[in-house]
């Protein structure tokens, strides 16, 4: 197992994405999911951890992925497949799911390894805003019922929906992000609304059809946009919080 450890000197106020508990990548905790995911890295050997402590040397929050070969272009190509984020309750909200993101980020780059990927559920606003407004993931594939049923709470008896997130972790985007500079202005062709009340009705009984609903004309919407060529450019969050995913053709340059 490769490790890596930070400490955590810096408290970012304000943070809107996931710290982790809310599946940032993978959740799933008593359904199969994780042990089906496990079993399709193909070639994966080994695995990548990051950790982040507080002053009392107590971890608080980690990263793990798993290395993976993918053949792009003709050739073998190594990638990671981000398999897990999670932050203690008592230390979300400052930034710490970001900040084991971009050392993820720095510790694969330095093993010469520049594709990063995950999954999530793309009615979790605050992992989108996370995955692909600070991250600056893009999206291109969505995966229906990927992990079959699932016993989390947090999935509302809702169908596994997942989007993949792909993290080209020396791309234009991620570079202008990581250095705090303005990004190239990208032309935005559609929309897609998930609306900010969405976990209080895939908690309730009595409001989950309109969860399943709201999942239902997304999942389509996604296919559709998706089968036109385009892909998830960015994140945002509307007056109302509701969370809007923009759509765009895509080039890595």
């Amino acid at each position: 197992m490769w490790a890596s450890q930070f400490h955590n000197t810096v408290s970012r106020n304000g943070e809107q994405g996931s710290e982790g508990a809310r599946e940032q990548e993978n959740r799933e905790q008593g359904s199969k999911g994780t042990r089906e995911q496990e079993n399709r890295e193909q070639g994966s050997e080994g695995t990548r951890e990051q950790g982040s402590e507080d002053e009392r040397e107590t971890l608080v929050g980690f990263a793990l992925s798993l290395p993976g070969v993918k053949i792009v272009e003709g050739r073998p190509t190594p990638y990671l497949h981000s398999h897990m984020l999670a932050v203690l309750p008592s230390h979300r909200n400052r930034g710490l799911g970001t900040q084991l993101k971009w050392e993820q980020r720095r510790e694969a780059l330095s093993r010469g390894i520049r594709h990063m990927e995950w999954t999530f559920d793309p009615l979790e606003i605050k992992n989108a805003f996370l995955n692909i407004h600070r991250l600056g993931a893009i999206c291109r594939e969505y995966r229906v019922n990927f992990y079959g049923v699932s016993s989390s709470r947090l999935q509302g008896g809702l169908p596994t929906d997942r989007l993949l997130a792909e993290w080209e972790l020396d791309s234009p985007q991620v570079e202008a992000l990581i250095a705090s500079r303005p990004a190239a202005e990208r032309t935005i062709e559609e929309r897609i609304v998930v609306p900010a009340s969405i976990e209080q009705w895939k908690a309730s009984e009595a409001t989950r059809e309109r969860a399943f609903a709201v999942q239902l004309e997304n999942r389509q919407k996604f296919q559709q946009a998706f089968s036109r060529g385009l892909a998830v450019l960015g994140f945002t969050l509307d007056a109302e919080g509701n969370g809007v995913y923009e759509f765009g053709s895509y080039s890595r340059s």
